[in-house]
């Protein structure tokens, strides 16, 4: 069973899920010991593609930490919080998550784009 942490206690998850906003990316970090990493692989895996076929679901990417680290983080696009919730609340994505190694933590948080004149836009 996959452990939830705040990447920011002053926000976690699940406060988060009752904001308004779009397009949010979500960002997710995920640490396993290092002898879990094939199952927290096949894990994500059949998550992201179940998050693949919601509505409001953009593109996801998986980036594993360079080294002898054993840190995953998740990158993964959606139109709003709302679509984003409606996955992440669903049952059959919540009852997937037992299928995660017990040593994985995660620390999902959701962003929005910031507008920085000359450099990006929001």
């Amino acid at each position: 069973m996959l452990t939830f942490q705040p990447l920011d206690p002053k926000a976690p998850i699940d406060t988060q899920l009752s904001a308004e906003a779009a397009p949010v990316v979500l960002v997710n970090l995920f640490t396993v010991d290092p002898a879990d990493i094939d199952g927290l692989l096949a894990a994500w895996e059949h998550d992201a593609n179940w998050m693949k076929r919601q509505p409001g679901y953009i593109s996801t990417q998986l980036h594993r930490a360079i080294g002898e680290s054993s840190m995953f983080l998740n990158y993964a696009v959606w139109e709003s919080v709302a679509h984003f919730r409606a996955a992440f609340t669903h049952p059959e994505f919540r009852s997937a998550l037992d299928a995660y190694p017990s040593s994985a933590v995660t620390q999902p948080h959701l962003f929005a784009k910031v507008a920085v004149p000359n450099l990006c836009t929001a």
